[in-house]
């Protein structure tokens, strides 16, 4: 018997099963979760993704990637988004980059933000991207952003928390230890800025923070439930033996029924969306459902732990596209909805995945397994029992032109008997095409940004995806099917035909994953807000640009105490030598000056700067380091170190020791009868020998110092309130070889003037 046949069938069955079974892996779910404009007050203006016009801003509309606002001078503006709250100054420019479950990326072109950070999910990535830099915040807290509209400096204070900066050369770790201002955009050159004091705008902030943190609300929602704080002022919270916990609103007019008091829109990916006209309208538009208890509505949160799903509107659509309303002119085409009740599924029409359907609806409501399974494989909605549709008041129907054009929906709405409703059939999309008022609402033309606003590109550190599609490149295929958004198959296949406005945005792409452990380098003792930083003399040690930079170590070196070393005289000093240090302008000694006198801190010594980009412009107010005195001349046979007295390496400077003084002035005399004795030009170029060489004898080694310091987190690299010198026979810097050239000349000089008038 061939069985050959009968094995390919049965693969073929298995293959088609697991077809269907993982056929929503392929499907690209829309975000579950979404921007609210919270607050506004003065002139807002909105752009949606994908359209060049501008309109004024309404509260409650949602946000998502590629919408744009403009803040005008004199206004505000608050947006919230999980577990963070945005709030907008006058003169800021903001981009949605991205919003999904995962990332919420702004950009700020110009402008004020103050940002807070409620909570923030693991691998959840909340970033600001300005024109220099790109800013991640890395921990709950509180901040504030600035960009200067005029150059490209970025201003951050962090109040609390902790975030990160992405440059094109370097990435640095900033905490509420010390505000910055950055310029460029690879992080070489930045600023000390003081605190600022709060402002009017850091007290407006703060009270709308108050009246989050002290919210009772959220102990019967969901925290991702968008806009749940404004509960508390509108609505009391009572336990019903059905449902739990229920809010009741009680600022509502004689009547009102859910879904009355806004309009519609049509928003990208999701199609028709509500936009609330109450303050607290979104939590209870777009989460959990609405039920009619005792006379009165009522809304049903979701599961206080489950994570919530934002969904367009929890309604069903009544009617089809041939339903019709009487009106005073006559009978017209219409559209009329009802809110869905608790335990009652909610069908999108957007496509999802099988995953999505389920945890839209259980995030949203109580429901059981076998219901969710019930409505997924089944289109065909017209033979479910809705609890709502019979309730007096609860359909609200409108004109289809109010409808697609966005008009108020309680100026507009028809009373329709129960009778209608009740013979209409239900159907799961409003069969209405839209149009451009359809996405950009009935509000009227709002203030334009200046050109130069959302013309700047950004720097990003987390590439944004493409640009949205407009409307109008849409507009055909969304009327040949009226009500029915476009998946991403097809949205993708609009976008390689169709160019969209896109923000320019440059993507930082660190050779390493890791974030940034280094903090910028710390400000020096004495430095004072608005002191340049940054140009740093690194720039040509072959860092690696894009990666996170490391600590600079100094080279290890074993602490080795000398033999005999003779303990240092405190008071006695050579002439020549002190004299010729007090007359050093070089910038090391400079540096140091600036931590004498330092009564508390002397003795201690710090660890140098991290090895960063950023070096201060200004020597004299950096941190002072110890760097290792260098030789002026090669080391010669004469002068090499004997095995008695080994070569040690140098210390941060430190007093070495010095010889009595009456060793110290006989040989000066001896070096002074030696140096007549030489040629002119040897003279010249052989630097000056310490006091205490012998004439005839080999010159000691330089006195060996102990090694330097671990790293210590600080600035400094020596001990404060010393003035340190060179060691006896240890050759100078360049500037200090000329001075004693010079007066070494002079010197000369006057003595052989003084031998020709004994002659």
């Amino acid at each position: 018997m061939n069985t050959r046949p009968f094995r390919l069938r049965i693969v073929a069955f298995l293959a088609g099963v697991a077809i269907l079974a993982f056929s929503g892996w392929a499907v690209a779910d829309p975000p579950s979760r979404v921007a609210r404009l919270a607050y506004t007050t003065g002139a807002v203006s909105l752009s949606p993704a994908g359209d060049n016009d501008w309109v004024q801003a309404t509260v409650n509309r949602p946000l998502t990637t590629g919408d744009r606002l403009w803040v005008d001078d004199g206004a505000r503006a608050e947006l919230q988004t999980g577990g963070a709250l945005v709030r907008m100054d006058a003169g800021t420019s903001v981009s949605v980059l991205n919003l999904d479950d995962r990332i919420t990326q702004l950009q700020l072109t110009q402008g004020t933000l103050n940002v807070r950070v409620r909570r923030l999910a693991p691998n959840e990535v909340f970033e600001v991207d300005t024109p220099n830099l790109a800013f991640t915040l890395r921990k709950p807290g509180a901040y504030r952003i600035e960009v200067n509209p005029d150059d490209d400096a970025t201003t951050i204070f962090v109040r609390r928390g902790q975030g990160e900066v992405y440059g094109e050369d370097a990435a640095y770790v900033i905490d509420s230890r010390q505000p910055y201002r950055f310029t460029g955009t690879d992080l070489r050159e930045y600023e000390y800025v003081d605190a600022p004091r709060p402002d009017d705008f850091d007290r407006w902030s703060s009270s709308r923070d108050r009246r989050y943190d002290d919210s009772r609300s959220v102990r019967y929602v969901s925290e991702d439930v968008v806009g749940y704080q404004e509960l508390d002022e509108y609505g009391d919270w009572r336990d019903d033996a059905t449902y739990g916990s229920v809010w009741y609103p009680t600022r509502v007019s004689t009547g009102w029924a859910p879904y009355r008091e806004g309009h519609w829109v049509w928003i990208d990916p999701w199609g028709w969306t509500w936009v609330d006209d109450a303050p607290w309208g979104f939590a209870v538009s777009h989460y959990g459902r609405w039920a009619y208890v005792g006379g009165t509505w009522g809304w049903v949160p979701g599961p206080v732990r489950s994570r919530a799903y934002y969904a367009p509107a929890l309604v069903v659509f009544v009617g089809g596209g041939n339903f019709q309303l009487t009106i005073s002119s006559g009978l017209v085409g219409g559209v009329a909805w009802f809110p869905l009740a608790p335990r009652e599924v909610y069908r999108p029409v957007y496509q999802v995945s099988r995953s999505y359907f389920e945890n839209i609806n259980r995030s949203n409501t109580v429901i059981n397994t076998t219901v969710i399974n019930n409505y997924y494989n089944n289109t065909n909605v017209t033979n479910v029992v809705y609890a709502n549709r019979t309730v007096e008041g609860a359909v609200v129907a409108v004109p289809t032109t109010a409808f697609v054009q966005s008009q108020p929906v309680s100026r507009s709405a028809v009373r329709v008997s129960r009778e209608a409703v009740g013979s209409a059939p239900v159907v799961l999309v409003a069969p209405v095409a839209p149009t451009e008022k359809s996405v950009r609402g009935a509000a009227s033309q709002g203030e334009k940004p200046p050109p130069r606003a959302f013309e700047r590109g950004v720097v990003a550190r987390t590439a944004p995806p493409p640009a949205p599609v407009g409307f109008a490149a849409q507009q055909q295929q969304l009327t040949a099917r009226p009500g029915t958004p476009l998946d991403e198959a097809e949205r993708k296949e609009l976008k390689r035909a169709v160019t969209a406005p896109a923000p320019a945005v440059k993507v930082v792409a660190p050779k390493q994953e890791a974030p940034p452990t280094v903090q910028p380098p710390p400000a020096a003792s004495g430095a004072r807000a608005g002191d340049a930083r940054g140009r740093s003399e690194q720039r040509g040690r072959g860092e690696e640009r894009g990666q996170p930079v490391a600590p600079r170590q100094e080279s290890p070196q074993p602490a080795v105490t000398p033999p005999q070393a003779t303990p240092a005289a405190p008071a006695v000093q050579s002439r020549e030598p002190r004299g010729r240090a007090e007359q050093r302008g070089d910038d090391e000694q400079r540096g140091r000056s600036e931590q004498r006198g330092n009564d508390e801190q002397r003795g201690q010594t710090s660890a140098p700067r991290p090895a960063s980009p950023q070096r201060p412009a200004e020597p004299e107010l950096a941190p002072p380091r110890a760097t290792p005195a260098s030789p002026a001349t090669p080391a010669t046979p004469a002068t090499r170190t004997t095995p008695a007295e080994p070569a040690v390496p140098a210390t941060p400077a430190e007093p070495a020791a010095q010889v009595p003084e009456p060793r110290r002035k006989s040989e000066q005399r001896e070096e002074r009868e030696q140096r007549r004795e030489r040629p002119q030009r040897e003279q010249a170029l052989t630097p000056s020998p310490a006091p205490d060489a012998r004439q005839g004898e080999p010159r000691p080694a330089a006195t060996p110092r102990q090694a330097p310091p671990p790293p210590q987190p600080a600035s400094a690299a020596e001990p404060r309130g010393q003035e340190p010198r060179p060691a006896p026979g240890r050759g100078r810097d360049k500037n200090t070889d000329s001075d004693e050239q010079k007066q070494e000349e002079e010197r000369r000089e006057e003595q052989r003037r003084r031998d020709e008038r004994r002659n």
